[in-house]
């Protein structure tokens, strides 16, 4: 008995060694893009423009528009970390589709291929009215408004830039496998549906306080 104890327990202390030994391990980590937009540094950046609010400088403020970062010759990688801090602007509907406003659709992505496909909502939650959004899953979850948001006490910026909470800011990040060095080219975009306002754009925006792209080789 006591020699079939010690062999499951050798069994098991190898096999864990064995789980170990596959387990991905970072060999090397590469910033290629850092931008929080304070330097005034617009280069690779398409579609570009900064605003400054509430004495922060941010790229923005867009509606029904797609922005994006290209950069060229990259370190060898594996993965890569994208990583956006968003804010979501004013009234924004999420999952809510009347045929007049929503849903709205915000969109993260590499080389054309969409990698986030999301909805957000500012809109209050109460028990009797609430518009539902995605995020933090991708469409179609239904997650309360603004679930997510690291920072919600923020005025809007445009239709309620006079009222508090109506300004959401999100640290959105995604790791997925990349290994293609030439170039990349790393779009942010939306689509938006307020049919019933005179300023569609100030009903609802968005704009981007910092963007982060980090190459990741392990050893895989």
């Amino acid at each position: 008995m006591g020699k079939l104890l010690l062999s499951l327990r050798l069994f098991a202390f190898f096999l864990l060694l064995g789980t170990v030994s596959c387990v991905e391990s970072v060999e090397n980590q590469v910033q290629l893009y850092n931008n929080n937009f304070s330097k005034l540094d617009l280069a690779n950046f398409e579609n570009g423009r900064l605003l400054i609010w509430r004495n922060d400088t941010i790229a923005g403020w867009y509606h029904n528009e797609e922005v994006a970062v290209t950069l060229y010759d990259l370190p060898k990688h594996n993965y890569l970390k994208l990583s956006v801090e968003l804010l979501i602007h004013d009234s924004w509907d999420g999952n809510w589709n009347d045929g007049i406003s929503g849903p709205d659709y915000w969109f993260m992505g590499i080389d054309s291929v969409d990698v986030i496909r999301t909805t957000f909502s500012n809109s209050p939650c109460v028990s009797s009215y609430c518009l539902y959004q995605s995020y933090p899953n991708d469409f179609f979850r239904q997650n309360y408004p603004k679930a997510g948001a690291i920072e919600t006490n923020m005025p809007g910026l445009c239709q309620f830039g006079g009222f508090q909470n109506y300004t959401s800011r999100y640290r959105v990040e995604r790791l997925i496998e990349h290994t293609k060095v030439d170039s990349i080219r790393f779009h942010m975009r939306d689509e938006l549906k307020q049919t019933n306002s005179p300023s569609p754009k100030c009903d609802e925006s968005w704009s981007i306080a910092k963007i982060s792209i980090l190459a990741i080789q392990t050893n895989s």
